[in-house]
C-alpha cells in the first residue's frame, strides 16, 4: 500500500536556494528561525538539533520559504505559524501543540496568500483553530497530517462578510482526524476537494458545508462514534446577497462504517458542483479501504525521516 505525495496546484521554489540552518534557541535576531522566516530572499530552512520552540508571538512567513523538518524532531507552541499575503510556501514534517491565547491557531493562512503546501504534521490541542484559510487565501493542499486533541480542527472561510472568500480552492487528502470534535473541515464559499482522508470519531460533525461551498468527498473513510452524521449543512446568507444558502456537498466513493450515517441533502448537489479535474488534470486516488485506514493511522502527521542527503547547506 503506498500513500502518495501530491502537490496538485503549481508550486515554485528557488532551484537555487540553499538549506540554511536557523536557530531553534532564539526567538528573534541574527541567525534565528523568526529571522530566516521574514526574509525576502528565497530559503530552505533546516534544523540541526530537535527540540521545542515557545513561539511568543505568530513566527510570519514570507513568500518562497520551505521550513522543513525532515531530520529532526521539532515542535511548535505557544503560539503558530502566520502564513499573510505569500506564496510558494512548504511547511514539512512539523509538530504543533499547545497553542494558547485568542485566535491562537496551528497555521494561520490569511489573506491573499496562494499556492502553500502543508505536508507530514502533527497539529493538536490549541485554543483556536489548528488550521486556518481565509480571506482570498487559495490553491492550498494539506497532505498526509495528523489531527488530533481538539475542538475546531479546520476553517476554510472566514464568515458570510467575506464574500472574496468564493475565490478560494483547497485540496485535502491522505489526512487523519482522530476523534477531533468538529471542522474536518467546515467550508464557506470555497471550493475543496477531499480525497483519501480518514475521520473518525468526530464530536459534532465530521464535514460542514455552509453558505455557497461546493466539497468534493472522494474515496474518504468515515468511522463515527457516539455522532453517526458525517455530513452537516448550515445555512448563511452572504452579505451581498438577500437569500440565506447553504453548501452542497459531493460524496463519490466514501465509505462509512461504525453505524455512520452520511447526512447528505437528498436532491443532487451536481447542478453547483466543481469538479477538480477544472484545477489540475491528474490526482491518484485508491479505494476506501481497511488498508488504506492502517495507512493512514501509521503514516500520518510528523515521521522519522531523514532530509536528503544531497543537498548543500549554508550555515
Amino acid at each position: 500500500m503506498r500513500v502518495l505525495l501530491e502537490f496538485p496546484y503549481n508550486i515554485r521554489l528557488m532551484c537555487s536556494a540553499n538549506l540554511t540552518y536557523f536557530s531553534i534557541c532564539v526567538d528573534d535576531g541574527p541567525g534565528s528561525l523568526r529571522q530566516g522566516c521574514r526574509s525576502k530572499e528565497p530559503l530552505w530552512i533546516v534544523f540541526e538539533v530537535s527540540g521545542t520552540i515557545h513561539l511568543s508571538s505568530y513566527l510570519a512567513v514570507s513568500s518562497y520559504k520551505t521550513i522543513d523538518g525532515r531530520g529532526q524532531r521539532v515542535k511548535f507552541t505557544g503560539k503558530g505559524l502566520r502564513l499573510k499575503e505569500c506564496e510558494h510556501v512548504i511547511i514539512c514534517n512539523l509538530e504543533f501543540e499547545g497553542g494558547k491565547g485568542p485566535d491562537a491557531d496551528g497555521i494561520q493562512i490569511k489573506p491573499n496568500s496562494k499556492h502553500i503546501w502543508i505536508d507530514r504534521c502533527s497539529l493538536r490541542d490549541y485554543d483556536d483553530g489548528l488550521i486556518d484559510i481565509t480571506r482570498k487565501s487559495t490553491d492550498i493542499t494539506v497532505s498526509r497530517c495528523h489531527f488530533s486533541q481538539h475542538n475546531k480542527t479546520m476553517l476554510i472561510g472566514a464568515d458570510p462578510s467575506h464574500i472574496d472568500d468564493r475565490s478560494i480552492r483547497v485540496t485535502i487528502h491522505h489526512c487523519f482526524f482522530d476523534g477531533t470534535r468538529q471542522r474536518h473541515p467546515r467550508v464557506r464559499f470555497a471550493k475543496v476537494h477531499l480525497y483519501n482522508n480518514y475521520t473518525k470519531n468526530w464530536g459534532i460533525y465530521a464535514v460542514c458545508a455552509s453558505v455557497e461551498s461546493q466539497i468534493y468527498s472522494q474515496c474518504n473513510i468515515y468511522e463515527a462514534g457516539q455522532k453517526k452524521v458525517a455530513f452537516k449543512y448550515l445555512t448563511e446568507k452572504a452579505s451581498d446577497k438577500e437569500e440565506a444558502m447553504t453548501g452542497c456537498l459531493r460524496s463519490e466513493g466514501d465509505l462509512f462504517i461504525s453505524g455512520t450515517q452520511a447526512g447528505l441533502m437528498t436532491e443532487s448537489a451536481d447542478h453547483c458542483m466543481f469538479h477538480p479535474s477544472e484545477y489540475y488534470s491528474t490526482w491518484t486516488v485508491e479505494p476506501a479501504t481497511a488498508d488504506l485506514k492502517h495507512v493512514l493511522q501509521h503514516c500520518t502527521g510528523w515521521q522519522n525521516v531523514p532530509r536528503p542527503a544531497d543537498q548543500k547547506v549554508d550555515s
